[in-house]
C-alpha cells in the first residue's frame, strides 16, 4: 500500500493476547487498517473514554511535531486548504499516527481536531476512522470510513469496514461485503485481512466450518512469515480448536509463533496450554 502517512515508521507492536486471530496499524498511515478486538484481531483496545468520544477542545500539538512530517500524498489533499489550516490538520494528522498505539484515544481527538477543519477530505476521515477503529468505537470507525470511501479514498478499507460491521453486531453484513466487486479486486495483505474478517464472523455465527473454507481458501503457506501470515494462522489454529481438532491446531499455532516475527500474537502461550 502507500507510504508511512506520519512520522514514526516502526513496525513492531505491543504484544497483545488476541481472541481469535488478529490486527492494523495506523491513523493517517493507508497501510493501517484492521487492528481491534474482534477476534480475528491481535489488539483488544480499551473501550473509548467520554473524552475520546467527544470532539472538545483539540489536544495540544507537541512541539516536535511538524507538519512536513505528514506523508506527501496527504500533504497533497490539504493543498485545497489555506496554508494556516492545511499546517494545522497535518500537524494534528502526525500527532494522531504518533499516538495511535500507546494512546488510541488521544490519537482519536488529534484526529478529530483535524477534522473540524477539514471534514471534506478523504485523508481526515479516514484518519478519524482508522484511530476510532483502535479505540474500539465500531459505530464511529463505520461512519468515518463509509465517508472517507465516498470522498475517493484509495486506500483498501474494505476489510476495516467489514470488521467494523462484525463490531456492531452485524457479521452477515462483514460476509455479504466480501462478495462484492470490490472485494474481488483486492489482493496480497488486504485480501488476507477480509479472509480473517470473514472467519471471523462465520465464527460469530457459529458456522466454524465456512469460517475454516474462508481461512484456507486459497491454501495456506506454512513457510510464510510476517504479520499478516501470524495473524492468519493463528485464526486458523484457533477455528480449528473450536472445532475440536486439538492436534491441528497445536501445529499451526506452531507455525503462527514461528511467523510471528515481531512477537504480536500469543502464539507461544497458545503452543504451552496446548502441550
Amino acid at each position: 500500500m502507500a507510504q508511512d502517512r506520519q512520522r514514526g515508521g516502526d513496525e513492531r507492536r505491543p504484544r497483545r493476547t488476541p481472541d481469535a486471530g488478529a490486527s492494523r496499524r495506523g491513523a493517517g498511515d493507508r497501510r493501517n487498517a484492521p487492528p481491534g478486538s474482534r477476534p480475528d484481531r491481535v489488539r483488544r483496545p480499551r473501550p473509548p473514554s467520554e473524552d475520546a468520544r467527544s470532539e472538545g477542545s483539540a489536544p495540544p500539538i507537541p512541539a516536535d511535531v511538524e507538519a512536513k512530517q505528514l506523508a506527501p500524498d496527504v500533504r497533497g489533499e490539504l493543498m485545497t486548504l489555506d496554508k494556516a489550516t492545511a499546517d494545522y490538520v497535518a500537524k494534528h494528522l502526525v500527532a494522531a499516527g504518533e499516538n495511535l498505539e500507546d494512546d488510541p484515544e488521544l490519537a482519536l481527538r488529534h484526529a478529530q481536531a483535524a477534522r473540524t477543519r477539514s471534514g471534506r477530505i478523504a485523508a481526515v476521515r479516514e484518519a478519524v476512522g482508522i484511530a476510532a477503529y483502535h479505540c474500539g468505537d465500531w459505530a464511529q470507525a463505520l461512519s468515518e470510513l463509509r465517508a472517507a470511501r465516498r470522498m475517493g479514498s484509495k486506500s483498501p478499507l474494505l476489510p476495516m469496514i467489514a470488521d467494523c460491521e462484525r463490531g456492531v453486531g452485524r457479521p452477515q453484513r462483514a460476509i455479504d461485503l466480501s462478495r462484492t466487486p470490490e472485494a474481488e479486486e483486492l489482493t496480497g495483505d488486504e485480501a488476507d485481512e477480509l479472509r480473517i474478517v470473514v472467519a471471523g464472523a462465520r465464527s460469530d455465527l457459529g458456522q466454524h466450518e465456512q469460517a475454516l473454507a474462508a481461512l484456507s481458501t486459497p491454501s495456506l503457506d506454512p513457510q510464510r512469515t510476517g504479520l499478516t501470515a501470524a495473524r492468519l494462522f493463528y485464526a486458523y489454529a484457533d477455528t480449528l480448536l473450536a472445532l475440536g481438532r486439538n492436534d491441528e491446531a497445536l501445529q499451526w499455532f506452531i507455525h503462527a509463533e514461528a511467523a510471528d516475527t515481531d512477537g504480536v500474537t500469543d502464539a507461544d502461550e497458545r503452543i504451552t496450554e496446548l502441550s
